[in-house]
């Protein structure tokens, strides 16, 4: 399963709190999150984590209800999941092992015998960031 994700440059902030990422663009993004959050298998909690949402906001984002664009913390975070979904393709192309990989306890220093997931699930940007960063350098470089 191949999910592309391509945003338009986002408009610019017209005032304070104004979204990153309209919300057309910011449905696709988020359809093509809830679709590896399927293959991954992840809970509504997990995905909430990863996201970085609140519980309201994350019902709404699932329901298909989005009330304005995505803010740049919220790109952030899915750019990164989307980063680690391709490597995975990449590294590993039979989609039940890519999927699997997350759930797997990993002895390199950076999961130190625990899953990826368990790594991503810490709650913080950096904990994304190194994930992908970690599975890019596996697979020969930087995106």
């Amino acid at each position: 399963m191949a999910l592309v994700f391509h945003a338009r440059e986002a408009a610019p902030a017209t005032a304070p709190g104004a979204a990153d990422l309209e919300s057309p663009a910011a449905a696709a993004a988020l359809r093509t999150f809830f679709n590896i959050a399927k293959a991954w298998e992840l809970s509504n909690e997990e995905q909430q984590r990863l996201l970085g949402c609140g519980r309201t906001t994350f019902f709404d984002w699932k329901a298909g209800r989005i009330k304005r664009g995505l803010d740049g913390a919220t790109l952030e975070r899915l750019s990164h999941l989307f980063g680690i979904y391709a490597a995975l393709q990449i590294l590993l192309p039979i989609p039940e092992r890519a999927n699997a990989w997350m759930r797997r306890p990993n002895s390199a220093p950076l999961f130190g015998g625990g899953t990826a997931l368990e790594r991503l699930l810490g709650g913080q940007v950096s904990d994304l960031f190194v994930v992908r960063q970690y599975l890019d350098a596996q697979r020969g470089g930087w995106a």
